[in-house]
C-alpha cells in the first residue's frame, strides 16, 4: 500500500520466518489457493462494487479507495486470492483433508462492508469463507470468531439478521471504525473493551459472552478473523494482550467446536503490525491448531 505503510509485505515474512524458528513449520503441510470468482464474492459483495474496485486498480503507482486503502497494480489480484484462500481452507477442512487451516494472507478483509473498501480491506475474506460453507457445503450454523483490536464492521455489515451465522468479537473502543456497540443484532456479540485492557477482560468476554452464545448457536464450522493488533507491542491501538492470550483463546474455542460435535476451524488473518509481535501471536495461534 504504500512506503511507510504498516499492512506491508513484511508481515507475512514475520510471520513465515517465526514459523521455522519455532519448529512449526515441519508440522504444517503448506497450500496454495487460487483467486476468488466474482460469483463467489458476490455471495458477500454487490457485483457493481466488485467491478468498481477492480476498474480502481491503476496501471501504475497507487489509486486511494479511501485515506487508509490503497491499490497498486497487483492488489485486486492479492486480495482475490486472499478470499480464494479462506474458500480452499473451507472445502479442505469440510471434506476432512485437514482438521484445522490458517490462512496467512494480505490484505485483511474485515473491515470490507458488502460495497464499500476501507481500513485496508478490500474484500472480506472471511465472510465470503463463511457465505460458501453455507452455500458449497450446506452448512446451517457458522460461527465468526474476531479478536482483531478493531471492530468488523464489515462482516456485522454482510452478516447482520442471517440467523445462520454467529459473529462474536472483541474490540477496543473507542477506535476506528467507531462502530460495534449502536443496537447490534441478536447474531452478533460484540464486545467492546477500553483502552488498556488485558488478558483479564479477553477472558472475561469469552467465558461470559461468547461461549453461552456459541454453545446455543452450536456452529458446524468456526472461523476466525485473526487479528494480532490487540497485542500489548502493537503500534495502531491500546490493548494489551500477549501471545499467550492468543493461544488461550484459541484453545477455548477448539474446545467449544469439539462440544458441538466437530473440530473444525479456518483461521484468516486480519490485523497486526508490531512485526516481532505478530510473528510470535501468529505461531502461537497455529501452535494451538496444529496440536488440536
Amino acid at each position: 500500500m504504500g512506503s511507510g505503510h504498516p499492512e506491508c509485505p513484511e508481515r507475512l515474512t514475520a510471520i513465515g520466518d517465526r514459523l521455522i524458528a519455532s519448529g512449526l513449520d515441519s508440522l504444517v503441510t503448506h497450500v496454495t489457493a487460487e483467486a476468488a470468482s466474482d460469483e463467489v464474492l458476490a455471495r458477500v459483495h454487490r457485483r457493481d462494487y466488485i467491478d468498481a474496485v477492480t476498474r480502481a486498480a491503476p496501471r501504475h503507482g497507487h489509486a486511494w479507495l479511501d485515506p487508509d486503502t490503497a491499490l497498486n497494480p497487483h492488489s485486486i489480484d492479492a486480495a482475490r486470492h486472499a478470499a480464494g484462500a479462506v474458500v480452499h481452507a473451507v472445502d479442505l477442512v469440510m471434506t476432512g483433508a485437514c482438521q484445522n487451516a490458517f490462512c496467512a494472507v494480505r490484505p485483511p478483509g474485515h473491515h470490507a462492508e458488502r460495497a464499500r473498501a476501507m481500513g485496508f480491506c478490500v474484500f472480506n475474506s472471511v465472510a465470503v469463507g463463511a457465505a460458501h460453507a453455507l452455500a458449497a457445503h450446506g452448512l446451517e450454523h457458522v460461527a465468526i470468531v474476531d479478536f482483531d483490536v478493531h471492530h468488523g464492521n464489515g462482516t456485522e455489515d454482510i452478516f447482520s439478521d442471517d440467523p445462520r451465522v454467529l459473529m462474536v468479537s472483541t474490540f477496543q473502543y473507542p477506535l476506528y471504525p467507531y462502530s460495534g456497540i449502536d443496537d447490534p443484532a441478536a447474531n452478533m456479540v460484540n464486545v467492546p473493551l477500553p483502552p488498556g485492557s488485558g488478558g483479564r477482560e479477553l477472558r472475561d468476554a469469552v467465558l461470559e459472552r461468547w461461549i453461552p452464545a456459541l454453545e446455543a448457536h452450536r456452529p458446524e464450522l468456526i472461523l476466525f478473523s485473526a487479528g494480532f493488533d490487540a497485542h500489548h507491542e502493537d503500534p495502531l491501538a491500546n490493548l494489551s494482550f500477549t501471545e499467550d492470550d492468543f493461544a488461550w483463546v484459541t484453545r477455548e474455542m477448539i474446545a467449544v467446536a469439539r462440544r458441538c460435535g466437530h473440530a473444525r476451524i479456518v483461521s484468516s488473518l486480519e490485523g497486526g503490525y508490531a512485526l516481532s509481535a505478530l510473528g510470535r501471536s501468529a505461531v502461537a495461534h497455529l501452535r494451538e491448531l496444529v496440536i488440536a
